[in-house]
């Protein structure tokens, strides 16, 4: 396939090299700053524009690699008559918002990407989805031969995948730095704590999670939560964390012992 990617952050990058090395030609790459175009563009063997008038129209793929804010604003860009296959990979975007191109699609990865992070992608779960079943099995195909995890995906269906990701992965990310600055503040590593947050993410490799939820607020430990709280009294935005989480484990924990 001739490709076209329609961005260059973290998305574009990893699902470009991996493009390439399948044996696909990366025949341009688009972004608003030209040297983040070349830059990648670089790495692909490919060429870098700046203008979406300039994008080619032959190519067999657009990949629509952009924030979820301008997928609408860059569809509306590029020339409605593109015979190629038009897709975004975003989680939360329907697929309507390429409704204008003969062929559209999505391909979205359950993965997180990071550009400075190597990433194997055979195991990375992608759901695809697009208007014509011939587009589906075109992209079902042509996805399967970087993911062994290549399925079809509603556009409600990627919407849970992506919420569920989001409190997976960028909510706990999120309060792994609040474990990071409060370690901080008392002169103490947040290697420390690595080994627990590896134990953690391999327990649910295998198990649901509240199988195998542990701590304080899983025993009720009222005791020791007013301890923690009154230990970050400083940070009201860590103690209402603390406390609307522990509020939610307590409230499973008992709904559980009814059933």
């Amino acid at each position: 396939m001739k490709i076209v990617l329609i961005g260059s952050g973290n998305i574009a990058s990893h699902l470009g090299k991996a493009f390439m090395h399948t044996g696909h030609q990366i025949v341009q790459v688009y972004s608003r700053t030209l040297a983040n175009a070349q830059a990648l563009a670089k790495l692909l063997n490919s060429t870098g524009t700046d203008s979406l008038e300039a994008v080619v129209d032959h190519a067999d793929l657009y990949l629509l690699a952009v924030s979820d804010a301008v997928i609408p604003e860059v569809a509306a860009q590029l020339p409605q008559e593109l015979e190629g296959l038009v897709v975004h990979a975003s989680g939360a975007t329907h697929l309507d918002v390429l409704a204008r191109f003969r062929h559209a699609g999505v391909i979205y990865p359950i993965q997180t990407f990071s550009k400075s992070v190597d990433l194997e992608l055979t195991e990375t779960p992608f759901a695809v989805e697009a208007r014509k079943p011939a587009d589906t099995s075109t992209l079902i195909t042509f996805m399967s031969a970087i993911s062994n995890r290549v399925f079809e995906g509603s556009s409600e269906q990627r919407m849970a995948m992506h919420l569920a990701a989001v409190f997976a992965n960028n909510f706990s990310n999120a309060l792994f730095q609040v474990a990071y600055d409060l370690l901080a503040q008392h002169d103490l590593p947040f290697d420390l704590i690595r080994p627990i947050i590896l134990q953690t993410a391999e327990k649910v490799q295998n198990n649901e999670p509240r199988a195998v939820q542990t701590g304080p607020a899983s025993r009720n430990d009222q005791n020791t939560i007013n301890k923690h709280l009154q230990f970050i009294s400083s940070n009201p935005d860590w103690q209402s964390i603390y406390q609307k989480i522990s509020d939610l484990i307590v409230k499973r924990k008992e709904n559980n012992s009814e059933n």
